[in-house]
């Protein structure tokens, strides 16, 4: 479990290291264990958000924490479209109520293109 926990945490903060990396590719780990840790971070503080007296505080640093992962979201939502081979721009698709973020997640799942494509070298053997 420790294991696991720092190579999220690890994960995460590599790409916050790429926050305007917009460019290149994102293997399935890389984009998965991100989302992750963003889903884990949302959960805590929406539930600190529903504290009586602090609640306030949290539902305002709950709004400043997505206002700041929103770059490094794309960024590696893109990088890891285009490890499938799909141009980055199908991100607007986030765009549709509703159905648009289910779409690009499902976008997301599949393995990516193996070896080089015109994004880049594959993401697995990059060191």
């Amino acid at each position: 479990m420790e294991s696991f926990i720092s190579t999220l945490l690890i994960n995460y903060f590599n790409v916050l290291k790429k926050y305007f990396v917009f460019d290149g590719r994102a293997g399935r780990r890389e984009f998965w264990l991100f989302m992750l840790c963003n889903f884990i971070i949302g959960i805590v503080l929406s539930i600190l958000g529903n504290i009586p007296v602090l609640g306030v505080v949290f539902k305002i640093i709950s709004g400043l924490y997505s206002l700041a992962v929103l770059v490094p979201s794309l960024a590696v939502g893109i990088r890891r479209l285009h490890d499938t081979n799909k141009t980055g721009l199908l991100m607007l698709l986030n765009l549709i109520p509703g159905i648009g973020s289910i779409i690009v997640l499902v976008l997301c799942i599949p393995e990516g293109t193996p070896g080089e494509n015109q994004y880049g070298p594959d993401p697995k053997y990059i060191a």
